[in-house]
């Protein structure tokens, strides 16, 4: 298993497996604690694992959480999506800078999200299942929605977007997020 750094955002990772093709298909790993612990991730912190099923064109994000953030392997398990991440880390040389990266089934790729940023996707296919290994159990009280369509990203989402949560219909502005992780505004989370 390769592992690569992102250029653009600092402390994204992608973990590039190695899938053993035949006539049956293919095998491949998709996390390994050794790999991942000579990255610099400690394997044991993840607590949570979940998937998600998407139509095409759907969106999903940007979302991140207050406080202590959380970190996260995502994965295209199957199907393609537009996988985005956004620095939201204040003290960061890539602060607000956002990176995209094309995650697909065939490739099983994960990329490694560190806490404190801003994760969304668009899938590519019909549908698109994509797996998350996080490091924090779920407190909905910490959720931040950053508007996938912010002109201040310019973020350049290959389809329409067809469907969307209303969390991600009424996300906040990237500033209004940055805002709400510094705990300096009030209201709703977005």
């Amino acid at each position: 298993m390769e592992v690569r750094r992102l250029a653009n955002v600092e402390g994204a990772l992608l973990f590039l497996p190695t899938p053993h093709v035949d006539q049956r298909g293919f095998f491949t790993r998709t996390f390994d604690a050794e790999v991942a612990g000579n990255a610099g991730i400690d394997p044991g912190a993840f607590v949570q694992d979940s998937i998600s099923r998407s139509a095409q064109g759907v969106v999903r994000g940007l979302h991140t959480r207050r406080g202590e953030g959380e970190a996260k392997l995502v994965r295209c398990s199957y199907g393609e999506v537009f996988d985005v991440i956004v620095d939201l880390r204040r003290a960061s040389p890539t602060f607000k800078r956002w990176e995209s990266v094309l995650l697909r089934g065939d490739e099983q790729t994960s990329l490694y999200v560190p806490a404190g940023f801003a994760h969304g996707f668009q899938a590519l296919t019909d549908p698109a299942d994509v797996a998350y290994r996080i490091d924090r159990s779920y407190d909905p009280t910490e959720d931040v929605a950053i508007a996938f369509d912010d002109p201040s990203l310019a973020i350049p989402w290959p389809l329409d977007a067809v469907l969307m949560s209303d969390r991600d219909r009424q996300a906040l502005t990237l500033d209004e997020a940055v805002e709400r992780m510094a705990g300096t505004s009030a209201g709703p989370v977005g």
